[in-house]
């Protein structure tokens, strides 16, 4: 038996005992997100030092498989700023192999509040089933969620794999209150899969860094002194939009001048 934290549905941290690995299913909750340079990380950590600790996972490789239909329809919706919005991905904490346990994700965001349901699956069949080559094992609302999504959009693929080098903080009053800093954006369209090894283009400059302020309520005031001070300003970032800014839209209207030279 070992101690472990679990969050709540409605996104507290609980502290319990559990005799086997458990993971949330349901999220929901603001995410606030800040490009940042170093030597800005640095001074808010100095500042969290007494307030937070680096969760379970730690220092972690995130892989994503984002879906999307033929013609791009959900990130081009989403990048157009709509009041509701969603997305489908598999993610792993790190190199999949076949059996390994993965996330398969829907995410909906309604007027800056992010609504997350997951199911954890291996990877072998967590890829069948989104790829549409099999049923879920699993029979529980939120993969009843997730068919009606597969359904509606008829034809997902795998569009894009993106990865990224994560620090992710909890709060050490046991509150929902998270920071996480993400750095080494990559993403590819080719070898989508979670088993592949990480590399692709750059997202964000050298030196930079994301961060994401994750919380069902207010910012902490002594995270609001340090923002201020260092003229830290709220930014609107989607890695997987600006994947398909920066790669995937960019090449498609290449290839349409080239069609028209």
């Amino acid at each position: 038996m070992s101690k472990n934290r679990k969050l709540s549905p409605g996104g507290q941290e609980e502290n319990m005992e559990v005799h086997s690995m458990t993971y949330q299913t349901v999220f929901k909750r603001y995410e606030l997100k800040y490009m940042i340079t170093m030597e800005q990380k640095k001074r808010i950590l100095e500042a969290m030092e007494p307030y937070m600790a680096l969760d379970e996972y730690g220092h972690t490789t995130i892989r994503n498989i984002y879906f999307d239909t033929n013609n791009y329809r959900l990130v081009r919706h989403s990048i157009e700023k709509p009041e509701y919005k969603e997305k489908l991905r598999i993610r792993s904490y790190s190199q999949a192999e076949p059996d390994s346990t993965v996330f398969v994700e829907l995410k909906k965001k309604y007027k800056s509040v992010v609504y997350k349901r997951r199911v954890s699956l291996p990877e072998d069949e967590a890829m069948k089933w989104v790829c549409k080559e099999n049923h879920c094992s699993m029979d529980t609302q939120i993969s009843e969620e997730i068919d009606y999504f597969l359904d509606y959009y008829e034809t997902l693929r795998p569009v894009v794999f993106l990865s990224y080098e994560r620090e992710a903080y909890y709060c050490r009053d046991g509150s929902d209150f998270r920071v996480t800093f993400d750095d080494t954006i990559l993403c590819r369209q080719n070898e989508l899969s979670l088993e592949a090894d990480v590399y692709g283009q750059p997202l964000i400059p050298e030196g930079m860094t994301l961060m994401e302020i994750k919380c069902s309520g207010a910012i902490p005031m002594w995270l609001v002194h340090v923002l201020t001070k260092e003229h830290i300003y709220k930014t609107s970032f989607s890695k997987y939009g600006t994947a398909y800014q920066t790669m995937i839209y960019k090449h498609n209207k290449s290839r349409e001048v080239e069609a028209y030279a």
